[in-house]
């Protein structure tokens, strides 16, 4: 297993290299059963009613990007 697909989820190093493994720990977090996963569902049902797909999507790479770079202003 390649060091890419070994990176998780909740603590990799680099988010710019979004595998499938990384997909699983986010769809399995979302389909839990904890507090995080609700909010996360909570959250997305939010954004999916509320924003446009190309809104969600800008959204998503400033996710990213603060994820890599800290919290912007």
């Amino acid at each position: 297993m390649s060091t890419a697909q070994q990176l998780d989820l909740t603590g990799g190093e680099s988010v710019y290299c979004i595998n499938t493994f990384q997909i699983e720990k986010a769809e399995a977090m979302y389909a839990g059963d904890g507090e995080s996963s609700a909010r996360l569902r909570e959250t997305m049902q939010r954004m999916e009613t509320e924003l446009t797909r190309n809104e969600r999507a800008a959204m998503a790479m400033l996710l990213l990007q603060r994820l890599n770079a800290g919290p912007i202003g």
